[in-house]
């Protein structure tokens, strides 16, 4: 199929520089691909709602990613912008808020993520009292899950469907719970479904082993890369920190700790990032550095892109999808 307009603006207009690198990504992960290889996708920060899901949905539904790792907040906050997305607001002027007026953001029930608010009791508490349910059903079964387990359930059960406010082939999680897409959500206790499931420990109404937890997504993993892995797996990392800290691991823990030594390294790399290299920093760390950790190998195609998640990842998926 032959690249559309936005690929061929691209192509011509990123030539040099961060853009070039953007392009020479772009490629490389649709060359993994071409050979056969799959393809991990990491997403740190707040790109649900950056709404990335318009995109990235049908990067999924295109089977161009086969596992994705994420924060807790970005496989929640996908599923609040499906449920609650007319009741988000905009502001545009967050550089210049005084704490008082933070602090009238918080006491109408609007949480703040740079620009945008999201609405505590459409979002975080329409959410809640479904998912809760399916928590303690689970238990009362003795059955236990993992936490994007959980949501899928929520998504494909059709108790959210009176509140959707968005067109839902631009959900990313539904796209994924469609497939059964494995997702690994390493730290998920520290978002607000985490928090929230941990209140409900406290107060006796749940028991901890109910989730599954991040140990288990490890060996989950563990098992599935070498599964899948004999054509290579690539690690397209969005953002840093423990969405792409944790799952890169699996490598050298399965080489090093494992001794199992014909696993293959990533089979490609590439992280867009606004971090810049600093001591002892692992999100601005160049990739060279993976080498030494038996992550990379030294042929290993690596690619950095130091710019917006949210201008970089986008096109990079438009040039994908041949748009």
């Amino acid at each position: 199929m032959s690249k559309g307009p936005i690929s061929q603006f691209i192509e011509k207009h990123y030539l040099h520089f961060n853009s070039a690198s953007l392009v020479d990504a772009a490629k490389a992960y649709e060359e993994q691909l071409a050979n056969g290889a799959k393809m991990m996708v990491t997403m740190a920060g707040a790109m649900s709602t950056a709404e990335i899901g318009k995109i990235f949905a049908e990067i999924i539904r295109q089977d161009k990613v086969h596992i994705i790792s994420c924060t807790g907040a970005n496989l929640e906050e996908d599923i609040m912008n499906l449920v609650a997305h007319s009741h988000y607001e905009r502001v545009p002027n967050y550089r210049d808020l005084t704490p008082q007026e933070e602090w009238d953001l918080m006491e109408r029930g609007l949480n703040r993520v740079t620009d945008t608010c999201i609405p505590e009791h459409e979002a975080f508490r329409r959410l809640q009292k479904h998912i809760y349910k399916i928590w303690k059903d689970a238990e009362e079964k003795g059955e236990r899950y993992f936490p994007h387990e959980f949501m899928y359930k929520m998504l494909l059960s059709g108790v959210l469907e009176e509140y959707y406010e968005i067109d839902l082939k631009d959900s990313w999680m539904y796209a994924a719970a469609e497939k059964n897409l494995p997702i690994i959500v390493p730290g998920w206790e520290d978002s607000t479904m985490g928090n929230i499931f941990a209140s409900y420990v406290i107060k006796g109404d749940l028991k901890a082993s109910t989730m599954k937890s991040g140990i288990e997504y490890m060996t989950f993993l563990a098992d599935w890369y070498p599964k899948n892995s004999s054509k290579g797996v690539g690690f397209f990392q969005i953002g840093g920190g423990i969405a792409g800290d944790f799952p890169i691991c699996v490598v050298p823990m399965l080489y090093q700790d494992m001794e199992m030594h014909d696993v293959p390294f990533w089979s490609y790399f590439c992280q867009i990032s606004d971090s810049t290299t600093s001591y002892g920093s692992y999100s601005g760390a160049v990739p060279n550095e993976k080498i030494t950790w038996g992550k990379l190998d030294i042929k290993t195609p690596k690619f950095i892109i130091e710019s917006d998640a949210t201008i970089v990842a986008p096109l990079i998926f438009a040039y994908l999808l041949d748009l």
